[in-house]
């Protein structure tokens, strides 16, 4: 969702765009010492590797310093050279680069959509029986994010960052104040609602002039009333997925929070990019707030003292008679290092992907403030930042049957454009549940 990076990355707030050709020839020198010194397949050489260029990047840094002074690079013949691009011109230049006679041999992503068109070109090395066949790839990551990211049911990336679950979190003292517990079911929230109402609290403040945060109201909606299937069909390629009864179901639940007042009367001018969603929340004008994992590190950044006392956090709660389980997961899993096909040493990309199943860049995530998904990951934060809320956010997707991928990375940009779009005109009261359906069976 955009170019606006929260804190470790890899969640974008607005479209990524086209680079222009004036601009890729600009880069074409930059991009002439990519790829493979020599050599080629798994013949040797050294390999490059494009990573979102963000402040978490000193994590991949230390662990290529490391790979590249290990006996797995002396084995393969090859080490690794990191390229750090600049976040907002991250997905145009790597677009760039994979069309060039020196793509990168490794590169960072989103999966999903996001590597969809590559792996229609064959530029993607299917890891699929390579994860399988390896106990460390296969067992060193939760299936859950693991999953996440593919495309047909096949494994396209290995985990290389930390987790972004959606997470509902609220204000422990109004909740203390009006003797109020977060909900666990969908009637209790509608009750917590009015009560919080009654009192004068908007119950949920929204940044709705993004359009990204309130997708994750129908995320949620959609996993809770038909299970991930339904989505996943849609991710798939099947755009009458959208004629779903849970698709509907969950578009005229998200009209009756906004008829009932949930979000308040102005949430589609109310942005979380610029911070406004982030405050209304921090000053007790709206209860609680639907948001990915970095809220935590926004609250701390903006309102600390508001972070450390007063936040509290809870899953998405269920719904009644609905077929999704109470425990799956929406958001951002995480990030992917993925492999090009034209790689000249397959051995040594697989190898260097293998270190980010290793305790010591579990570790490198924990200090830097994020939540591995790593298997192992869960003895390692003791020593995060916030350890309560470190091992909240890990129990919760290890114990995720799903964990799907945010609408708008798994359909790609130009969809995930075109579906922005529906949502915003359904929260705006410009289109009604139905015609939100119909127009998104259009989206192909």
């Amino acid at each position: 969702m955009g170019s606006i990076t929260p804190t470790h990355g890899g969640r974008t707030f607005s479209r990524r765009g086209i680079l222009g050709a004036g601009a890729a020839a600009l880069l074409t020198p930059a991009l002439a010492a990519c790829g493979g010194d020599d050599g080629s397949g798994s013949g040797g050489g050294t390999i490059t590797a494009f990573v979102y260029g963000d402040d978490a990047v000193k994590v991949q840094q230390a662990a290529v310093d490391r790979f590249n002074a290990s006996a797995a690079a002396r084995k393969t013949g090859g080490k690794v050279r990191l390229q750090k691009v600049p976040g907002s011109d991250y997905s145009p230049k790597l677009r760039t680069a994979m069309g060039s006679p020196s793509a990168p041999d490794v590169f960072f992503n989103w999966g999903g959509g996001s590597i969809k068109a590559y792996e229609e070109a064959g530029k993607l090395v299917d890891l699929t029986g390579i994860i399988e066949s390896d106990p460390v790839l296969r067992d060193g990551f939760l299936p859950s994010v693991l999953s996440a990211g593919d495309l047909g049911g096949r494994h396209y990336g290995i985990p290389m960052r930390g987790m972004q679950p959606v997470i509902l979190f609220y204000n422990k003292s109004v909740f203390a104040e009006h003797k109020l517990q977060p909900p666990t079911s969908w009637d209790q929230l509608l009750d917590i609602n009015a009560k919080l109402k009654r009192a004068g609290i908007t119950p949920f403040a929204l940044g709705g002039s993004d359009i990204w945060p309130e997708l994750m109201w129908l995320e949620y909606l959609v996993d809770r009333l038909g299970g991930p299937e339904v989505f996943r069909r849609i991710q798939d390629g099947d755009a009458e997925g959208w004629g779903d009864p849970a698709v509907l179901r969950a578009a005229e639940m998200v009209k009756e929070l906004i008829d009932d007042g949930a979000f308040g009367s102005k949430f589609t001018s109310v942005s979380y990019v610029n911070g406004g969603a982030p405050a209304v929340f921090a000053r007790g004008k709206a209860a609680m707030h639907l948001m990915g994992s970095w809220e935590y590190s926004t609250q701390l950044g903006k309102f600390p003292d508001f972070a450390r006392k007063h936040l509290g956090w809870a899953p998405f709660p269920q719904i009644e008679g609905g077929k999704g389980s109470a425990r799956n997961v929406v958001g951002n899993p995480t990030n992917y290092w993925s492999v090009n096909a034209r790689t000249r040493n397959k051995d040594a990309a697989i190898a260097f992907l293998k270190t980010c199943a290793s305790k010591e860049y579990a570790q490198a995530l924990v200090a830097n403030g994020d939540v591995p998904t790593t298997s192992n990951a869960a003895l390692l934060l003791g020593k995060s930042p916030n350890p309560e809320y470190a091992l909240f956010q890990y129990k919760m997707v290890e114990d995720a049957p799903a964990f799907t991928l945010s609408w708008d990375q798994a359909l790609g940009d130009e969809l995930g454009t075109r579906m922005h779009t529906e949502i915003g005109k359904l929260f705006a009261g410009k289109s009604s549940p139905a015609d939100f359906v119909a127009a998104c069976k259009g989206l192909k």
